[in-house]
């Protein structure tokens, strides 16, 4: 089994200078000599004294929460989920905002580490960009190695146990139910394309569209913030393009009440001309005039089960990675209906 000392022969440096990096001092260390002596660690197969790790995690009682904005509802229900557990447990949760920058998720990831943090939830949705991802997986893998744990919520390539949301799944109820109730012109309201979320929701409302024999084009679909605002823009934006569409999907309760919003001023109204249905299920879902139709996801429970997986449940470090997938629920409220009648052409005489 390879020692310290082995890691610093291999790496041409001294044994404090890799124990410095291994445990992500503080004290700054040239990039290049950090990736030398991380590519030793790897070479080596070197893995710090189970002992040391333990004792450093004993002083160990704050966790490093990473969510992309703490004043999304989404986020924020979730991190009721995860502080009721905390509390439990005796530890201090850090929440840190990303704003669905992954630079600042990796500059989070490292300030925690340095904090010698117990454990690090990121909550917010993976990223299609691998070179971030693999460096984001590097350095939480760096953080389990010293003694830390990892959770993360939803679909990521990273180390830690995990927490799955079935949107996919969620997103097929959502296009299954307008498809049902007898709609054939949907468009989508979409988060940013870079994240997982919204390529699963969207898979999901594809899957249904061709269940129904119908076909869901880029043309019906309008990406935009995961918020409020970027709801209305893009509601508006699908409107201008499509003014026969008979019903919207929004990946997220935000979005749709944003969407609401803006059918409310262009006199549409909901759900007798245009159907509106939502995703997670958020309190002011049932608030809204009409009620919004929505995909339920348990979020309070899904932030409470992330922050038990990260505080040890999920099994002893260094065992294999635990995944929990979470159902979703199709919830049908006012904000649906069938279309409306198509007004009948005048037949033409003949003759």
């Amino acid at each position: 089994m390879a020692t310290l000392a082995d890691v610093a022969r291999r790496a041409g440096v001294s044994t404090a200078t890799v124990s410095r990096i291994i445990n992500n001092s503080p004290k700054p260390v040239a990039d290049a000599l950090r990736q030398r002596v991380l590519a030793a660690v790897a070479e080596l197969q070197f893995v710090p004294n189970a002992n040391a790790r333990q004792l450093a995690r004993a002083d160990r009682s704050a966790v490093g929460v990473i969510v992309h904005d703490v004043s999304d509802p989404y986020f924020a229900e979730i991190t009721r989920g995860l502080q009721r557990i905390a509390t439990d447990h005796g530890r201090l949760v850090i929440i840190c905002n990303s704003y669905r920058d992954p630079e600042r998720e990796l500059a989070y990831v490292e300030l925690l580490h340095a904090h010698q943090a117990a454990a690090i939830v990121l909550a917010g949705s993976g990223y299609h960009d691998t070179p971030v991802t693999a460096r984001l997986d590097r350095r939480l893998r760096l953080f389990e190695e010293t003694g830390g744990r990892v959770a993360v919520i939803g679909r990521h390539e990273l180390a830690g146990d995990a927490i799955v949301p079935a949107n996919e799944h969620g997103g097929w109820l959502a296009g299954d139910a307008l498809y049902r109730l007898g709609h054939t012109t949907i468009g989508v309201i979409a988060g940013p394309r870079h994240l997982t979320t919204t390529t699963d929701r969207l898979a999901g409302l594809r899957r249904a569209a061709r269940d129904h024999g119908r076909r869901l084009t880029g043309r019906h679909i309008a990406y935009a913030d995961f918020d409020r605002n970027g709801g209305a823009v893009a509601a508006a934006a699908l409107l201008d393009q499509h003014p026969g569409l008979t019903a919207l999907a929004a990946l997220n309760d935000s979005m749709a009440i944003g969407a609401l919003a803006c059918l409310r001023e262009r006199g549409l109204d909901v759900p007798d001309r245009i159907s509106l249905i939502g995703f997670d299920d958020m309190p002011v879902s049932v608030d809204v005039t009409p009620p919004l139709s929505t995909v339920r996801l348990p979020l309070v429970d899904i932030g409470a089960r992330a922050m038990s997986l990260a505080l040890g449940n999920g099994g002893p470090t260094g065992s294999a990675p635990v995944v929990e997938h979470v159902a979703t629920e199709l919830v049908l409220r006012g904000s649906t209906a069938p279309p409306p009648p198509v007004p009948r052409r005048a037949r033409q005489r003949s003759g």
